[in-house]
């Protein structure tokens, strides 16, 4: 069997690569129009980072798993082809702000039609708004060739951080396709691969829109907890709870689970918000506005609670930032990945930015330039600088504000970074995992989310 992945990113490079490890008799080839992308895919300094993973690439690189910017050439030589291109939310037109943007699904589609002369199987691993496979179909079936192709949904539920533990050890893998003999048979095509490693009580079957939806409804349910539980965060600072007691007594709860239940400074990454505005868009679209509403007010909740942080760190430091040096420790938007898209670390910088402060950036992973193309700052702006350390970063600061729970943060020499900083010397702990008793007997002021000042 030959299967070719088109797309290289956070998606498709690490589900093909694995699939290449588990599958030593297929051959594996992941296309990508980015010339740099494919040759960092090729080198030693892979091209996103993710615990475990050069070692899965290593593996089989060479072997059954290849990089190349070929697309026309491995479309006709593929049996199964996975379509895992980029499908960012839309910033015009119909649907700004909301609906997904489907222009290179739509150009893969055309491609696909174009170059291939038998029937192939299609593979959505995009994120992509449920009824997409129709369109799909239909510029297949436009080309005058005649071909029958199957097109099936394969969503991806992979957590950046621990993809290759998620891929290696899934959860389910859901697969959704037409329920005809052929749609039938193509499924099975699919699950023969997914087979080689994953138990086939795992391995779910549905019909193509159940597939396609169930996607953007887990990333849905789980931004939704969050949102929750950060909800509860600014009423548990006003009334002298403590988030994480409530947190841990209805986690307790079997019917609730204690998973997506950490407050925080807001979630971020590629999938939630977009997943969210998309599924906003399709309720609105099928005229379903309270229900567009409702899930509106997740992002929304999300929205307030980056700007409340920012707001919380203004007002702490007598209601000026203005030249304030600040220690900003973390800025990818979970740890154990360089992924920044939609960080909450972009908006609190931004709004802190806004107030004229100074920031003194650190990230063991993220690199300064996407920093900076994040932050839309020039070569000339002065206002951020790129520390090598925490401890560095926070030389000289009025505060220092934690964004990302890496966990080397947890570790660091505080004592040090203390005598450093300007006094008072406070902390903000987005994401509550350091050691508030320690920090404050060292002679920190600390503001932890969803915590009374003064408590731990």
């Amino acid at each position: 069997m030959n299967i070719c992945c088109i797309g290289a990113g956070y998606v498709g490079g690490p589900t093909m690569a694995m699939i290449a490890a588990k599958c030593p008799n297929i051959r594996v080839e992941v296309v990508d129009l980015n010339q740099a992308r494919i040759e960092a895919w090729n080198s030693d300094e892979l091209p996103i980072y993710e615990p475990g993973l050069d070692e899965i690439v290593a593996s089989a690189r060479g072997r059954n798993l290849f990089f190349s910017t070929g697309v026309e050439d491995a479309i006709r030589t593929a049996d199964i082809i996975f379509v895992s291109v980029n499908t960012p939310t839309k910033t015009f037109g119909l649907g700004a702000d909301k609906a997904a943007d489907l222009r290179y699904v739509e150009a893969v589609a055309r491609t696909i039609a174009e170059v291939v002369n038998e029937p192939k199987i299609i593979v959505e691993k995009s994120t992509i708004p449920v009824k997409t496979a129709e369109a799909i179909h239909s510029i297949l079936a436009s080309n005058g060739k005649g071909l029958k192709h199957q097109v099936l949904s394969n969503p991806e539920f992979l957590a950046e951080g621990t993809a290759v533990a998620d891929l290696s050890n899934p959860d389910r893998i859901l697969i959704g396709g037409e329920t005809t003999p052929e749609g039938q048979a193509a499924i099975e095509a699919l699950v023969s691969v997914y087979a080689h490693w994953v138990p086939r009580e795992r391995i779910l079957t549905t019909n193509l829109w159940s597939s396609e939806l169930s996607k953007l409804v887990a990333n849905a349910f789980l931004a939704q907890r969050i949102s929750s539980i950060n909800s509860i965060s600014a009423l548990c600072e006003t009334t002298g709870a403590d988030v994480d007691e409530v947190a841990r007594a209805i986690g307790t709860d079997s019917r609730i689970g204690p998973k997506f239940l950490k407050a925080s400074v807001g979630f971020g990454g590629s999938c939630f918000q977009k997943d969210v505005l998309n599924l906003v868009y399709l309720c609105g679209h099928f005229g379903l506005p309270d229900v567009a509403a409702y899930w509106d007010h997740v992002i929304r909740m999300n929205d307030w609670q980056k700007h409340r942080f920012s707001e919380r760190v203004v007002r702490t430091l007598f209601n000026t930032v203005t030249g304030k040096r600040i220690a900003v420790l973390g800025f990818a938007f979970k740890k154990d990945t360089n992924d920044t898209r939609e960080s909450a670390a972009i908006y609190v910088c931004q709004d802190l930015l806004e107030e004229r402060a100074h920031l003194a950036i650190h990230d063991p992973k993220v690199k300064a330039e996407q920093i900076r193309k994040d932050l839309s700052l020039s070569l000339e702006d002065q206002r951020v600088t790129f520390a090598a350390s925490a401890e560095e970063a926070s030389q000289g600061a009025h505060a220092l504000l934690v964004l990302t729970e890496w966990d080397a943060f947890k570790d660091l020499d505080f004592e040090v970074i203390y005598e450093n900083m300007l006094k008072p010397a406070w902390i903000f702990d987005g994401r509550n995992i350091l050691d508030r008793p320690k920090l404050e007997k060292i002679g920190f002021r600390v503001y932890s989310i969803g915590k009374p000042l003064g408590k731990s």
